[in-house]
């Protein structure tokens, strides 16, 4: 939680293989997380459908845990079950991976109904507070903005609900503007709140979000679609006949470099 409460806050990017969060090790950041988007599309799987496995996920993040020695965050989905049990299983694993911190999103997996109703979430925050004793972060999210539930007084409504729970840190992916983020920090502090880049109408720099009080900013898939645009002009450069654009990348001596800094991870 150190990261989370000194001045400033943290950024914490999200990796999607061995090689991403070696990277990101590289580049002096001091905690990375998974992303359960990108990890689902590196298996050719939908995001939030349930289609990737609470031990797939685990394996995951013990990985990049594993190669870079930093503190990861697990982007886990509602928790990886339909009761609250599940959740608190789903927590205990988490610690017994090594994972930093864990987040718990009010989202079902339904297309129908992608939201749970109120009480069902906020009990699935206090199941997973329970479980975790202590011993691992954990971050109580509502996706209204995402699943189209552009509430922003239900929103603080559940945030100030996971927070009074025990949630760690509170997360609200994409409100519709740095007013509504403001909104969101003023009411549930002091608990830190994590932003997905920026609210929605607008991209802002790191300092612009620490100014509104953001604790931890995350990026989601983010980075790992826009290597999946520099691939998508590669190929767009190699069936136009452009070998030279379309191999231009990093060497294979970098590659290395940072795959040998990985395997001497205890």
């Amino acid at each position: 939680m150190a990261l989370h409460t000194r001045d400033g806050g943290f950024v914490m990017p999200n990796a999607w293989d061995g090689l991403s969060a070696l990277m990101l090790a590289d580049a002096g950041f001091e905690a990375i997380a998974t992303s359960s988007a990108a990890l689902a599309a590196t298996l050719g799987r939908a995001d939030g459908r349930h289609e990737v496995t609470r031990a797939e996920h685990l394996a995951h993040a013990r990985l990049l845990g594993r190669l870079t020695g930093l503190p990861v965050n697990g982007d886990f989905e509602d928790g990886y079950g339909d009761t609250p049990a599940d959740v608190s299983a789903t927590v205990e694993a988490a610690v017994e991976a090594g994972l930093a911190g864990i987040g718990i999103e009010d989202t079902s997996g339904d297309p129908d109904q992608p939201i749970r109703g109120f009480d069902e979430a906020v009990n699935r925050i206090h199941a997973a507070i329970e479980a975790a004793k202590g011993r691992i972060v954990v971050t109580g999210r509502t996706d209204n903005f995402l699943q189209g539930r552009p509430d922003l007084d239900d929103t603080i409504r559940r945030l100030t609900a996971f927070a009074e729970a025990g949630a760690d840190v509170l997360y609200a992916p994409y409100p519709p503007d740095l007013d509504a983020l403001v909104a969101i920090v003023t009411a549930v502090a002091p608990t830190p709140v994590n932003v997905l880049i920026s609210p929605a109408d607008k991209v802002l720099t790191v300092a612009e979000l620490q100014g509104a009080g953001v604790k931890r900013i995350s990026l989601g898939p983010a980075l790992y679609t826009h290597a999946m645009e520099a691939l998508q002009q590669a190929t767009k450069a190699l069936v136009a006949g452009d070998l030279t654009t379309a191999t231009t990348g990093m060497s294979f001596e970098r590659i290395n470099d940072l795959l040998d800094r990985g395997t001497n991870q205890p």
